[in-house]
């Protein structure tokens, strides 16, 4: 497809990065060099306007020829736009066109940096600016090669003056005489290139003939030459700075947008919207590394109640309905979804840190009675019900001090000291006044790194026994674990089954 200036919006623009071929992306580059054409097109028409004043810092012969190539370029920009569009990416032209284009273009982007003064701005915004904007668009070895041909140019022309050779400039130059007394001043004011010619131009214009040049007129004349030369420079330079900071900016956001897309997906079930497993391990495994030294830690298992047969009789599409609505619903029951995750298939995990047993067992009996009335609606009318089990187990903070306390013992010895150092550290930082009895600043390394697969299969043992008991049920594993412990002998030590 063709491009045209109407495209470079920020939606559009991000679509021509990422989604448009090889051709039309060389196309787009084509475009944006013709732009830059135009500009330099309207700086040549404005000087030659305004010659009769002008003429005084701008070589009028050497305009001319410039002009010309200006022409060439913007027509030879405009072409390349429409050619390479037609141009399919399989097609081995298109290669060689774009290594046309980007020769063509720094040659004639060198030549303006020369004729045009050789100035730091024009140059840096061209070179990197330029390059970078290149590689967004065209094969990134040819802009590579093409940036090194550019600097590696523009420094042996840079250096001819030294050898004795001028290259052409549109500075305008005039050899003319300047008195011994003149000429010593302008060395001790430290006059640039530029300043220096309009000073002899001036000296040799037919306004200034037959006329004293003191002070005052050196310094009027160097005043408007740097005028016009600083806002030549900044005209070449700022618009394209502009305009690749533009493109820049909207290529950031793409990512930015593209970089939440791709999180929310690794970290999202697709058919729920609730966070799925791996994301729900993780934040299971921070949460319990960041819990205070004195706070419990519950954690939820649910599963739906004969789900496989809701599938058998009605198909997976209703299946799927019915595991929307009940992620649906646990979403509306708890106020952080953050901490609901699809654990697999049919079964969620709910994470409740810094949550009491007796609190956790009024949240799950809310959860089983909000799930058990609410009515799936299907297709013709037809609705039913369906239940769900829950298995609880919470973390007392004794209990978590002893697991980290039990993993702190049995660490290998490689891995001793550095834990060591850390808790003499915090012990002496204790001592000091300057940190509170807190786990927070302790290494995730005090805990085991299957501390969350051990507290999920524990509410897994409750959610079978929910189960056993005829599904629709809360079972506590803290109970369970506490029925076991008083059916054992009484001379057990522990007043829990270890982890």
């Amino acid at each position: 497809m063709a491009v045209s200036i109407y495209q470079l919006g920020y939606k559009k623009l991000s679509r021509i990065i990422f989604e448009w071929q090889a051709a039309d992306r060389a196309s787009l580059m084509a475009l944006f060099i013709l732009m830059e054409a135009y500009l330099h097109w309207l700086w040549c028409l404005y000087v030659w306007i305004r010659r009769d004043k002008l003429s005084i810092y701008v070589d009028m012969d050497m305009l001319y020829p410039m002009w010309l190539g200006v022409h060439i370029m913007g027509l030879f920009a405009w072409w390349m736009v429409e050619h390479l569009s037609r141009i399919k990416d399989d097609d081995a032209r298109l290669n060689r066109w774009q290594i046309v284009l980007i020769s063509v273009y720094s040659v004639y982007i060198a030549f303006v940096i020369l004729v045009m003064g050789q100035s730091g701005l024009v140059s840096g915004v061209s070179l990197v600016g330029g390059a970078m904007l290149g590689m967004m668009l065209i094969r990134r070895r040819y802009i590579w090669r093409a940036f090194l041909g550019l600097i590696l140019l523009v420094l042996v022309v840079i250096s001819l003056p030294y050898w004795g050779i001028d290259f052409p400039s549109l500075q305008h130059i005039h050899e003319s005489t300047i008195p011994l007394d003149i000429y010593s001043y302008l060395i001790a004011s430290g006059l640039s290139t530029i300043e220096m010619s309009a000073i002899e131009n001036a000296m040799a214009n037919s306004t200034l003939s037959n006329e004293a040049l003191g002070i005052d007129g050196l310094n009027e004349v160097r005043q408007s030459s740097a005028l016009f030369w600083h806002s030549t420079h900044i005209y070449l330079a700022v618009p394209k700075a502009i305009f690749i900071v533009y493109v820049f900016r909207a290529l950031l956001l793409i990512l930015d947008a593209s970089k939440a897309e791709t999180l929310k997906h690794a970290n999202q079930d697709e058919l729920t919207q609730l966070t799925n497993r791996r994301y729900g391990l993780t934040q299971m495994q921070d949460t319990l590394a960041a819990l205070d030294h004195k706070q419990n830690y519950s954690v939820i298992l649910m599963d739906l109640d004969w789900f496989k047969s809701i599938n058998d009789s009605y198909g997976h599409q209703v299946g799927d309905q019915v595991l929307q609505e009940v992620a649906g619903v646990l979403k509306a029951t708890l106020k952080d979804t953050d901490n609901v995750s699809r654990y697999g298939g049919e079964e969620f995990l709910i994470v409740l840190p810094s949550t009491a047993h007796h609190e956790v067992l009024t949240i799950a009996e809310q959860l089983r009675s909000n799930i058990a009335e609410h009515m799936i609606q299907v297709s013709d009318g037809f609705s039913f019900q369906v239940t769900a089990s829950f298995g609880v187990y919470t973390l007392t903070c004794e209990e978590l001090a002893r697991i980290k306390q039990d993993h702190m013992t049995t660490e290998p010895e490689t891995v001793m000291p550095v834990l060591t150092k850390l808790q003499k550290l915090k012990r002496r930082k204790n001592s000091q006044g300057q940190v509170t009895g807190s786990f927070r600043e302790q290494s995730q390394s005090e805990l085991p790194s299957d501390i969350c697969q051990r507290l999920i299969s524990i509410a897994d043992k409750a959610l079978y026994e929910a189960k056993d008991r005829g599904r629709n049920k809360v079972v506590s594993a803290n109970e369970m674990r506490a029925a076991k412990n008083r059916s054992e002998s009484s001379s057990s030590d522990s007043g829990t089954e270890p982890l």
